[in-house]
């Protein structure tokens, strides 16, 4: 997941993260090393926070990774099933 320190967007999708499990979350800090902002721009096409991913599939958003949750779909991709 690519991050900030302060996003509050960043903190809800690793709560909910956390929730479902999964204790281990790469955060790649982009306020740390904004090298990796660009790095972020390149693979996403986007500039916001959080930019998360599961294994290789791009999710999203915090709103994209509660929609998966909402929709049924993110417990069979954070499984390996998806």
């Amino acid at each position: 997941m690519y991050a900030t320190g302060v996003c509050p967007y960043c903190v809800r999708a690793e709560a909910l993260l956390k929730r479902k499990g999964i204790e281990a979350i790469d955060k790649i800090r982009i306020d740390l090393d904004p090298s990796r902002r660009d790095e972020m721009m390149q693979l996403t096409g986007l500039r916001t926070v959080p930019q998360i991913f599961i294994g290789d599939y791009h999710v999203g958003g915090c709103d994209d990774l509660y929609a998966l949750d909402r929709e049924g779909r993110l417990d069979p991709l954070l499984q390996g099933e998806a």
